[in-house]
């Protein structure tokens, strides 16, 4: 069953350049043919509540390989940046 990580930004990027390291850090990274980009902050309208700063929503065929590809070292390598350059809550759902 498919597997989603979404990530929201719930604020302005406070440190351009640790977003541009998280960026860079991930770019330099393997790629996967497990992970597909679904949302990569397209453009949001509230329809209750306020909307967050950005949304982006990766899937993957199964929470194992979800779980998998955040705790690699290469995306825990990137971490550290993404929390330095905004404030974000991530978490996996899984689809139907």
């Amino acid at each position: 069953m498919a597997a989603y990580i979404i990530f929201i930004r719930d604020g302005e990027i406070l440190d351009q350049d640790a977003m541009q390291a998280y960026i860079d850090t991930n770019a330099k990274g393997p790629k996967s043919d497990i992970m597909k980009p679904v949302i990569i902050y397209g453009e949001t309208t509230a329809l209750e509540g306020d909307a967050p700063d950005g949304v982006v929503v990766l899937q993957f065929p199964d929470m194992a390989a979800a779980k998998a590809w955040y705790e690699s070292p290469h995306y825990q390598e990137a971490i550290p940046h993404r929390k330095r350059a905004a404030p974000y809550r991530v978490f996996m759902v899984e689809g139907l």
